[in-house]
């Protein structure tokens, strides 16, 4: 409820034990080391029922995550606090109410998208910055999800109150709320979320006191889910309002970029594209077209030598075969790189087998890459082209070898 939710509470600590914590930051998992609180009582939600945990601040130590073991909230905070300790605790009033909006409008889409269509909520999840909830049927029909959205909206205009009830476990009432059971561990009284004449559902979560308060639900659409469901994605509230603007604000950027307007941004990156493939496919023709010259232009000198050796940041692994089967690498030891010139690119060895096998490993080890090689061959991926030279002069030290009669 909007007027009645605490926001801070004065507690006491009841124990305090090291902990680990694993964290995923950027797609890197990291273990952070710290301290499981149990409190003598709670404001933060710990996560369960496909809602996130509460955030927030125990004794100035800020909670980055707040589990459910059995009936108690456990807090993981970096900092240990003493047993017994009074300590103040203040809610992430901006994250709880995001999760209070994504949650009711859950509740709220599954009821009617059962009453109305016929489909069930297998499970739902509440994402960063959108929801899904997976529906029990293969597909939708075409308007359903426009109908959809047009009736949970004008339950949002109808200011309906949302309740919560207890009620015991041996309760008749129990068995007329909608629910997918009950966890193992479950102790107490059996917590109903009632949406006034639309839905009542078990539910272990933090809701809003009036459908008014979610503004709005915008679904965004549908994608085909696991085992002939249906993912239906949403987003509810002050979200929908980051949406928009976060929309409007990338609308702006390619109006200025194309200098067309809102309406005409997918005709003008559509032509972009097909320009750029044609413009793409005419490259690849003069690479081709270069990398016969560069090897003619090799072979017409008189002074050649038994060594060649070439960089180009456009070409790619068929510039580079077209160079040295055009020189020929019976006689002669041929290096050569494509990608950035002190970054990532493809490198290709060529030459007699005795030499490439030889020094080819040692070429990928110093172009911090791997490659493999046959028949006097050995090409790859160079992930620094930092030691180009250094691979060079060792080609050519060997290279040398074929000029005074050595193999």
């Amino acid at each position: 409820c909007l007027s009645t939710c605490l926001l801070q509470f004065d507690t006491s600590v009841v124990s305090c034990v090291p902990a680990e914590l694993k964290l995923e930051n950027n797609g890197k998992k990291e273990k952070l080391k710290g301290f499981n609180v149990n409190l003598k009582d709670t404001i933060l939600f710990p996560e369960g029922g496909g809602q996130p945990d509460d955030h927030g601040t125990v004794g100035g130590v800020p909670v980055l995550r707040v589990v459910r073991q059995g009936p108690e909230a456990v807090h993981f905070i970096s900092s240990a606090l003493e047993e017994g300790q009074e300590v103040h605790i203040k809610l992430d009033w901006e994250r709880r109410f995001d999760h209070m909006q994504q949650h009711s409008g859950q509740h709220l889409i599954t009821a009617l998208a059962e009453t109305m269509f016929g489909y069930k909520t297998t499970s739902w999840e509440l994402g960063r910055q959108r929801s899904s909830i997976e529906l029990d049927t293969a597909s939708v029909k075409p308007g359903e999800m426009d109908a959809l959205e047009a009736a949970v909206n004008e339950k949002i205009r109808a200011h309906i109150p949302v309740t919560v009830k207890l009620l015991s476990i041996d309760d008749p009432a129990v068995e007329k709320v909608r629910s997918r059971g009950l966890p193992d561990d479950h102790a107490g009284p059996i917590r109903i979320i009632d949406i006034e004449g639309v839905d009542a559902n078990m539910c272990c979560g933090t809701h809003v006191s009036n459908l008014s308060h979610l503004q709005i639900i915008k679904i965004l659409g549908t994608e085909k889910g696991k085992k002939n469901k249906t993912n239906l994605i949403f987003i509810a509230g002050n979200r929908v309002l980051k949406y928009a603007e976060k929309s409007y604000n990338i609308e702006k950027s390619l109006t200025v970029l194309l200098k067309t307007g809102a309406d005409e941004h997918v005709d003008a990156v559509d032509k972009i594209q097909k320009t750029v493939k044609r413009l793409q496919k005419s490259n690849l023709t003069i690479l081709r077209d270069m990398a016969v010259l560069i090897a003619q232009n090799f072979k017409n000198k008189t002074d050649r030598g038994n060594f060649f050796s070439l960089h180009n940041k456009d070409g790619d692994n068929e510039f580079m075969n077209i160079i040295a089967n055009e020189i020929g690498f019976q006689d002669t030891v041929i290096f050569l790189t494509v990608g950035e010139e002190k970054g990532a690119g493809l490198f290709l060895l060529a030459g007699p087998e005795n030499i490439v096998t030889e020094v080819g490993p040692r070429v990928s080890e110093l172009l911090q890459g791997k490659g493999a090689g046959k028949a006097g061959r050995y090409q790859g991926k160079a992930n620094s082209l930092v030691k180009r030279a250094e691979a060079e002069s060792l080609l050519r030290e060997h290279s040398s070898k074929l000029t005074a009669g050595e193999e």
